[in-house]
């Protein structure tokens, strides 16, 4: 093998575990906001922070920026939801 392939792999190997975490943290952002959100304990930082990882995934591209919109809308949905009620 070349010296070219080894980086690469290097490379690879370092971006899979960064964007490894980035989703798993997204994930438990996630999670933890929409049972927040169920309960009625969010905080308004809690909702800003999920929304924020959300853009941040999309930017990084790791989640597609349709899929971080879609998310977002449900997530601002269900707390407008809960407001009301």
């Amino acid at each position: 093998m070349k010296k070219q392939a080894y980086k690469a792999l290097r490379q690879s190997k370092k971006r899979y575990e960064k964007n490894r975490i980035i989703k798993a943290t997204l994930k438990t952002t996630l999670k933890k906001t929409r049972q927040a959100i169920t309960a009625k304990t969010v905080k308004t930082e809690e909702l800003r922070k999920a929304l924020k990882d959300l853009d941040k995934a999309a930017q990084k591209r790791l989640i597609k920026k349709n899929t971080a919109s879609r998310k977002k809308s449900r997530i601002m949905k269900q707390f407008n939801k809960s407001q009301k009620a």
